[in-house]
């Protein structure tokens, strides 16, 4: 059983749309066809010589990584280069390659909702925003009696979302008017006569991403040759989306006990720990990966340790100036559980699909940087 490669890029983009990446970012497919049938996905952190040698000996047809291979833009394809090597290994073997990075790291239920979660942290929020959804609403004009089959299709697509309240829309009775030309073939009405027909405005409101398919789908389900229908921006404030979490324990813990969770959770043995160390943990932030310039943020937020990887020398000074525990716990460890999750994403999604997809998480990709 296969799945379209461009299906899976649509799962992976649920969960973390590509709008969300930052500008600098380079996300979604590398190398590949997005009508490929893919049969089995490895997951890795990195696209490695050993990553590709092993998603080749595991008959893999598409790898997902979390950190960009193809990052800045190409000037050459030299085949003696390991870099150019590999894209020849890819396509000669039609192996689809499709990075989610930051989108990935700033999406709800993302990498750093992942970590937060498996720390039990409760409260969740977001430790710095840097966007905010576009808010829209969608009003659309339906004959009467068509409204609630159109509500459905709005609903289905996400529009209509307050809150915790879904299906969320507001209707008037109207009359509207029409006259249909020569060439068209009018649901309601006769050719060259001005109808007037009882017709419901349907509105709701529309985040960004979901705004086109919306429409499709109203257009889809509308009796109406041509649709009616208005999309007006909006200044209401969307949900915010940003980087790192901050969340707490329902009751203080020992610093000594944290540790030993923070080490069992990402299957290391070794920290670097900066700062001031305190004798309970409550407050946690974090932000996986590179993080660092974050930590005044979590410590105005008053978190009482911050988690993070690539933590330099004088980064570690301002932690103690900012009386606060900061963990470097490596790029690679608070990022690498990216993998399981992911895995465990796309696994319930084929379920729901009733596709069979055989997913593997890469067993050699390593930190860069060994502890001793």
């Amino acid at each position: 059983m296969s799945v379209k490669c461009q299906n899976v890029m649509n799962i992976i983009e649920k969960l973390a749309p590509k709008i969300l990446a930052e500008d600098w970012d380079n996300v979604g497919l590398q190398v590949g066809d997005p009508r490929a049938d893919i049969e089995k996905i490895l997951i890795c952190l990195d696209l490695t010589e050993e990553v590709l040698k092993e998603a080749i000996q595991e008959k893999a047809n598409m790898i997902i990584t979390h950190h960009p291979f193809i990052f800045k833009p190409l000037k050459n394809i030299r085949m003696d280069l390991s870099s150019g090597n590999m894209i020849k290994q890819l396509i000669k073997k039609e192996i689809n390659l499709y990075t989610a990075h930051t989108n990935l790291d700033i999406a709800e239920n993302g990498l750093n909702d992942m970590l937060a979660e498996k720390l039990s942290l409760k409260y969740i929020e977001t430790l710095f925003p840097i966007r905010q959804e576009k808010l829209f609403k969608i009003v659309v004009f339906v004959p009467k009696g068509y409204e609630d089959k159109i509500r459905d299709a709005m609903g289905k697509q996400g529009a209509g979302w307050i809150g915790n309240y879904s299906n969320c829309t507001f209707q008037t009775l109207g009359i509207g008017t029409f006259k249909p030309l020569n060439g068209t073939n009018p649901f309601i009405g006769s050719m060259g006569k001005i109808e007037k027909v009882e017709e419901v405005r349907i509105e709701t409101i529309v985040t960004q991403k979901n705004i086109f398919k919306t429409l499709n789908a109203i257009i889809k389900v509308h009796p109406y040759e041509e649709v009616a229908y208005d999309i007006y921006p909006l200044e209401n404030q969307g949900k915010k989306y940003g980087l790192g979490r901050i969340g707490e324990y329902e009751q203080f813990i020992s610093y000594e006990e944290f540790l030993s969770i923070l080490k069992s959770t990402l299957k290391i043995k070794h920290l670097r720990i900066a700062g001031v160390r305190k004798e309970f943990i409550k407050k946690v932030a974090l932000c996986t990966g590179s993080g660092a310039e974050y930590m005044n943020r979590a410590a105005m937020l008053g978190a009482d340790i911050f988690i993070t990887g690539d933590l330099k020398y004088h980064e570690a000074q301002q932690a103690k100036n900012l009386d606060m525990t900061v963990i470097d716990a490596g790029h690679f460890a608070t990022e690498s559980i990216v993998m399981e999750g992911l895995k465990k994403y796309l696994d319930k999604e084929f379920i729901g699909m009733k596709k069979n997809i055989d997913i593997i998480v890469s067993k050699v990709n390593r930190d860069f940087i060994q502890w001793e």
